[in-house]
């Protein structure tokens, strides 16, 4: 649910929020270093939450997709037909992820708070229950 949640203030960084906010998009690191450095705005720290999140998501696909790969592309006789299904599950994840980091950098640079679905409602929990 995008709403608006980004100003033109300076963060703990010294940036505007949004280009604050759009930076710590960057997959897990960028979210990592906007999580440690920031401590008071908290559209900032709901996207750099949101990043590791999804960063780490990312990662756990990557590791499960490659365990797959490993044992079930090796399967004598029907082994190529378990890989070219697994190629293509690899290819519309990769498309898919990066078309949401895409939306989300926009939207963080654009100042709109907007979720991610699954991972939005849990960074919003965590940001909500640090500022309480």
């Amino acid at each position: 649910m995008p709403t608006s949640g980004g100003s033109a203030s300076s963060t703990s960084t010294g940036l505007p929020s949004n280009v604050a906010a759009a930076l710590a998009c960057i997959p897990l690191v960028g979210g990592i270093i906007f999580y440690i450095l920031e401590k008071r705005d908290s559209f900032v720290r709901f996207y750099a939450i949101q990043s590791i999140i999804f960063g780490c998501g990312w990662i756990l696909f990557s590791i499960i997709w490659n365990i797959l790969y490993f044992v079930l592309a090796h399967i004598p006789a029907i082994g190529w037909v378990f890989a070219s299904l697994l190629w293509l599950v690899w290819t519309v994840w990769s498309i898919g992820a990066v078309v949401i980091w895409i939306i989300v950098t926009i939207k963080a640079f654009m100042g709109v708070r907007w979720d991610i679905p699954y991972i939005g409602s849990m960074a919003r929990s965590q940001v909500q229950g640090a500022s309480v």
